[in-house]
């Protein structure tokens, strides 16, 4: 049998693994590369907080856009240490924080697994689902011209959803639609988290540019993005009712179906210059 041509190996990929292929030929055994999805255990001043399955890559990002998104510290200052250990059951994430904060995490740890496509498994309380977060900022404008092209880039930007098509992307762009920061990851929360948490190790704000998602805007995605603070979010979906109302609670604007030159604003359009009410 020989190897076709592939990508070179990428972190979060795995090796060559043998498949059949079906195509008009019928079947063909050919060689392909699949994501990795491992355990992450968190845990916050040596006590298990939660373990979430996800790409095994920029885990200190994850860790501390998990402990931002979460709530749990209030900025990066208060991220005391951490270290990350590869066991033989997955990866363990140590954080230290202060321990005011680690404190309050006793009532809610979470007693589950969090799968890759899960923002909130594990939480056991009902009022620790849906939590309001305060108002963002005003934020920085920009046009829908500026929207596209930072969507445009993106997939350049994302060489584990080339390889293995199965992986999400977060990441954050200028206002002129520039892209920076871009995070992989199997789950969209986990790629989010991972983007809020290399912003915030790179000391970048999020008050001024926008959050591009390759998901659908649920309502955990938008709580998430802000508790960091972020005032537009774009994302290639649909969002859902409840993620529409903690964005139009939050003053956050929300744009979906965002793609082939074409999207929806579901809240607060007035950060798009080029916006207009349609008549009625």
């Amino acid at each position: 049998m020989n190897l076709p041509a592939t990508p070179e190996r990428a972190p979060g990929v795995s090796p060559l693994k043998p498949v059949d292929r079906f195509g008009p030929a019928g079947f063909r055994h050919e060689f392909d590369r699949v994501a990795e999805e491992i355990p992450v255990a968190l845990n916050y001043n040596g006590q298990p907080y939660a373990v979430m399955l996800a790409s095994p890559t920029d885990l200190e990002d994850f860790a501390l856009g998990f402990s931002l998104t979460e709530n749990i510290i209030a900025s990066a200052a208060d991220l005391h240490g951490i270290e990350v250990r590869e066991e033989l059951s997955g990866i363990q994430v140590a954080l230290e924080i202060p321990s005011a904060r680690a404190a309050r995490l006793a009532p809610n740890t979470r007693t589950l697994a969090g799968n890759s496509g899960c923002g909130l498994c594990g939480t056991r309380q009902l009022e620790d689902v849906v939590r309001w977060p305060p108002a963002v900022s005003a934020g920085g404008v920009m046009t829908s011209a500026a929207v596209n092209r930072a969507l445009a880039a993106m997939p350049q930007q994302q060489p584990m959803y080339q390889i293995t098509g199965a992986t999400h992307a977060a990441a954050w762009c200028t206002t002129e639609g520039a892209l920076g920061l871009l995070r992989e990851d199997v789950g969209r929360h986990n790629a989010l988290d991972k983007l809020m948490g290399a912003m915030a190790r790179a000391s970048q704000s999020t008050a001024n540019g926008a959050l591009l998602l390759t998901s659908r805007a649920s309502y955990e995605m938008v709580q998430k993005a802000a508790w960091c603070g972020v005032t537009i979010i774009v994302a290639v979906s649909a969002p859902t009712a409840l993620a529409i109302a903690i964005a139009e609670h939050a003053q956050i604007t929300l744009l979906g179906l965002a793609r082939d030159g074409r999207y929806v604003a579901y809240t607060h359009p007035s950060r798009i210059t080029d916006y207009a009410a349609p008549s009625e």
